[in-house]
């Protein structure tokens, strides 16, 4: 669900067929719906190949890993140079990332969120672990949550070198950006539920950015910005929901709009964790209401959640815009 802040032919195209369309979720996503139950998105984004070859002279190394053959799941690893070239060092903080897309789109070869895996990895010295989950509408809602817990056991479980190596288990942050926000948010409350299983992993926080929360009643932000057609209108939003929730779910179901009912009783267990919570967000997102609305949540239950909120910007702005991005790799090395 991330837009970059120079506009992509996908996301210009996407975004004006939402526009000019009558609301049918899947010609407002530009997606066509196959005989045998998957989808075609007729919108293409650049991807890019991992690079893990040793001997050239690139910061930071990567390389894909399956996960879960059976459900074509999988993660891309990065891994500063320095790591290798020094390999007596200390071992490198983790983060597991989920990417944004609406539930829909990108995967974690995508270009937009590949390059800021490689910042994030050379910024702050850390081993970043990018999950490619399966996607809505062919998988609805919880699929990603159950593929992102699935990694953290795989990371447990794994004997690849990279991970064995020079990931700190013991220091394991889950971040996610727009979706991926949201899936790291409920990745963390099911990870919270069965900490003792994910052991030698023990995750100390989550990192959520502009993480995508949703409700049937619309707030303030939504409707001061959600017509501007190049920042997420409440017209995509309301399509992804349509396509990404269980069949017969509305925008107040608790995997979109995580207020209802007071919260998560498990927030309970985060709290006694000490798990500490960062949002990003800014003032010029639709969203932003929804994130603050989290906050608040996480405040009255006790958690340690801190809100990173500044003024103007648009949704997708702390990937798309590397002024914007350091100040997340900027929290994240106060958090080592």
């Amino acid at each position: 669900m991330s837009l970059p802040i120079a506009a992509t032919a996908f996301s210009l195209c996407l975004l004006l067929s939402v526009v000019n369309s009558s609301m049918d979720p899947y010609k407002a996503l530009r997606i066509i719906p196959n005989p045998n139950g998957t989808f075609t998105r007729l919108e293409t984004h650049p991807q890019t190949p991992p690079s893990p070859d040793p001997t050239l002279p690139t910061p930071v190394l990567s390389k894909d890993l399956t996960i879960n053959q059976s459900k074509h799941t999988w993660a891309r690893i990065y891994l500063p140079h320095k790591a290798l070239d020094n390999p007596h060092h200390s071992k490198l903080p983790l983060i597991v990332f989920y990417h944004g897309g609406g539930f829909i789109f990108y995967s974690a070869a995508s270009t937009y969120f590949h390059d800021f895996c490689v910042n994030m990895a050379k910024n702050t010295q850390s081993v970043v672990v990018s999950v490619d989950y399966r996607l809505a509408p062919e998988h609805r809602l919880p699929a990603a949550y159950e593929d992102s817990v699935e990694a953290l056991h795989w990371i447990k479980t794994s004997n690849d070198p990279w991970l064995t190596r020079h990931a700190d288990y013991s220091r394991c942050y889950l971040m996610g950006e727009s979706a991926g926000g949201n899936i790291a948010y409920f990745a963390g409350l099911r990870a919270a539920a069965e900490v003792d299983y994910i052991k030698p992993v023990n995750i100390r926080g989550l990192v959520l950015i502009q993480p995508f929360f949703g409700g049937t009643k619309r707030t303030q932000s939504e409707l001061r910005l959600g017509e501007q057609y190049w920042n997420l209108p409440l017209v995509a939003t309301d399509a992804m929901w349509n396509l990404s929730l269980p069949v017969g779910a509305d925008r107040d179901h608790e995997y979109s709009n995580p207020t209802v009912n007071g919260g998560a009783k498990v927030l309970d267990k985060i709290k006694l964790l000490g798990w500490k919570v960062a949002v990003f967000g800014c003032h010029g997102d639709p969203l932003v209401d929804r994130q603050v609305e989290l906050v608040k949540l996480l405040e009255k239950k006790g958690v340690h959640v801190v809100g990173h909120f500044y003024d103007g910007g648009r949704h997708g702005i702390f990937v798309g815009d590397p002024s914007m991005s350091i100040k997340v790799f900027d929290l994240v090395k106060s958090l080592h």
